[in-house]
């Protein structure tokens, strides 16, 4: 075992901590210690994410001790002379209850004012929360879409977005300050505890019935066939309400999968982006003769969808294709009730379709770019805000905004205008997928996939950041016959023209991550995942689509290209 690894190790079972994390310390293998205490947590796209268990690179009363005592710190340098509030909220999964009451323990002990819901709720309504309650900060115990042994910390900032540079690293340094468990505060003050019920969820509703851009559609269409899975998540304490509330009337719930449940036990991974997770919905949908189906990951900030093709059978759309039907489909609406003065603003991640950008900017909206993760979406919006007006936004990872009260993804308002957007799409007599190739004709055809490899551990760690240093190193000079013309690296903030040798400074935030874009438009994209360990590769071809008669051929070829590209990238 590595000298710095056994002192990790020697901390813990010489330090103050409970006798079952310390049997349980003594019956870990050596690869099992490495493992659970190479490194410490770090804030990374989605905040703090690991398995739960013991030791400092796992999820535990510890560590997320640590984590809230350094942003309690933090907190009280920023906010020296007010008080101050923090919300919290817990999805599902196993422990995020307990874990929620440990963190609000910790935060009373600092004299923080904690508003604690009382029982789960979805990871948007945590971020609504924290304007609506004028708190500084806020928490959710969440792992997202990671698999059951997972579980996760994300922290938010005042305007309801997760923290961002400087705030993480800040936020980090304090919790690095923490030498001892004596410097955790973990014993309650109830009287700094406040129970949120679900007053929370009737503000929060209200505001999303606002976003609707076409209810008289939705009276006339009020029997669209819906079916909606929670995935075992929090989805269900909101999704079906907002429908419900937009006035659909024949939702179809998953039943099974309505069940809050840490395990997750019909699915392997419940992430609405594995065709397998959306079994069950699908096969209901078959059934009742859905026109889209839906379900949410389990903290119900993503959402993935399902419509009827051509030949009436129901086919999943990815990330990609969803962002761009929610984009035009919203600017289109706003463009015919007049409501565009151009002042409004629609915000992508880097590694998100350029059809986005191409609608934005083919209605006069301006289209910013983000790094991967709402957040650095959210603080756009705080940046631009009273200059421009956030309309929508999305990530291809299912991912969507629509309006500016929650600053994070949000599946629940998201599957409420997916509904309107289909019942909307119906009125008109086509479906969305038909109208998705409209929007291929219009704006452009562009198809995209995803790689992605898994590499655990440390050894994992290690071999990820090998591939990134050689994709950085030898720079292929062509994809799928097509040569490479640009080259930007976001980790040196530097953009290339490999035509001109000109080079630009990036104005990003330095990550980890690598474009190369080629001569006919083709962009791809290598990053770590700052949520699971992996390293995805993204791929975006392009073409031009004339007529809707000429889609399957052109769709042929852009298949053709996107796996000539993929055999290329050899991951």
């Amino acid at each position: 075992m590595e000298q710095y690894i056994a002192e990790k190790v020697s901390n813990w079972l010489n330090g103050s901590y409970d006798e079952e994390s310390k049997a349980s310390i003594r019956k870990m293998s050596v690869e099992e210690l490495t493992e659970a205490f190479y490194k410490d947590l770090e804030f990374g796209t989605g905040g703090l994410r690991g398995i739960m268990g013991v030791g400092s690179n796992r999820i535990n009363a510890y560590t997320l001790g640590a984590a809230t005592q350094g942003l309690a710190n933090y907190l009280q340098k920023c906010y020296p002379d007010q008080p101050k509030k923090v919300a919290i909220a817990y999805d599902s999964r196993n422990n995020s209850k307990e874990f929620a009451q440990i963190v609000a323990n910790v935060f009373s002990a600092n004299y923080i004012e904690v508003f604690l819901f009382e029982s789960l709720r979805p990871t948007p309504l945590l971020s609504f929360a924290i304007r609506h309650l004028g708190c500084q900060s806020g928490v959710v115990l969440t792992a997202s879409h990671n698999p059951k042994e997972y579980n996760g910390y994300k922290a938010y900032w005042n305007d309801g977005g997760q923290v961002v540079p400087p705030h993480d690293k800040n936020i980090i340094a304090e919790v690095e300050k923490i030498k001892h468990l004596e410097q955790i505060l973990f014993e309650q003050r109830s009287e700094f505890i406040k129970n949120i019920g679900t007053e929370l969820d009737e503000a929060y509703l209200k505001n999303l019935l606002g976003l609707s851009l076409n209810p008289a559609t939705i009276k006339k269409q009020n029997n669209l066939s819906i079916v909606y899975s929670a995935l075992h998540g929090t989805g269900i304490t909101l999704v079906p309400a907002a429908l419900a509330q937009l006035g659909f009337t024949n939702v179809h719930l998953v039943e099974a999968q309505s069940i809050s449940d840490g395990n997750f036990p019909t699915v392997v991974y419940p992430n609405p982006e594995e065709e397998e997770a959306m079994r069950m919905a699908l096969e209901l949908g078959h059934k009742v003769q859905a026109d889209v189906v839906m379900a949410t990951d389990p903290d119900a900030d993503r959402v993935g969808i399902a419509v009827r093709n051509d030949h009436g059978k129901l086919i999943l759309l990815n990330g990609n294709q969803t962002a761009a039907l929610l984009v035009a489909y919203i600017i289109e609406a706003w463009q015919k009730t007049g409501r565009l003065n151009g002042k409004q603003m629609v915000i992508k991640t880097i590694v998100t379709t350029d059809l986005i950008k191409a609608i934005a900017e083919n209605n006069n909206i301006k289209c910013y770019e983000t790094l991967t993760g709402f957040k650095y979406i959210a603080e756009l919006i705080r940046t631009l805000e009273g200059q421009e007006q956030f309309i929508v936004g999305g990530e291809e990872s299912y991912g969507y905004m629509i309006g500016d009260a929650v600053r994070d993804k949000d599946a629940v308002a998201s599957c409420a205008l997916i509904a309107e957007m289909c019942a909307h799409a119906k009125e008109n007599g086509i479906s969305l997928y038909q109208k998705l190739k409209e929007i291929y004709v219009r704006y452009g055809f562009y198809s995209e996939s995803l790689m992605s490899v898994t590499k655990k551990g440390k050894k994992g760690l290690e071999d990820i950041e090998a591939m990134m240093q050689n994709w950085r190193n030898n720079q292929p000079q062509a994809f799928g016959g097509s040569k490479v013309v640009q080259f930007l690296d976001y980790k040196h903030l530097v953009e290339k023209d490999l035509q001109t040798h000109n080079v630009k400074r990036l104005d990003f935030p330095k990550s980890n991550v690598l474009q190369f874009v080629t001569e006919d438009g083709s962009r791809i994209s290598v990053r770590p995942s700052g949520t699971e360990p992996k390293i995805k590769f993204y791929v975006s071809v392009r073409t031009v689509l004339h007529k809707i008669e000429d889609f399957d051929a052109k769709q042929a070829y852009l298949n053709e290209k996107l796996a000539k590209i993929k055999q290329e990238l050899n991951a």
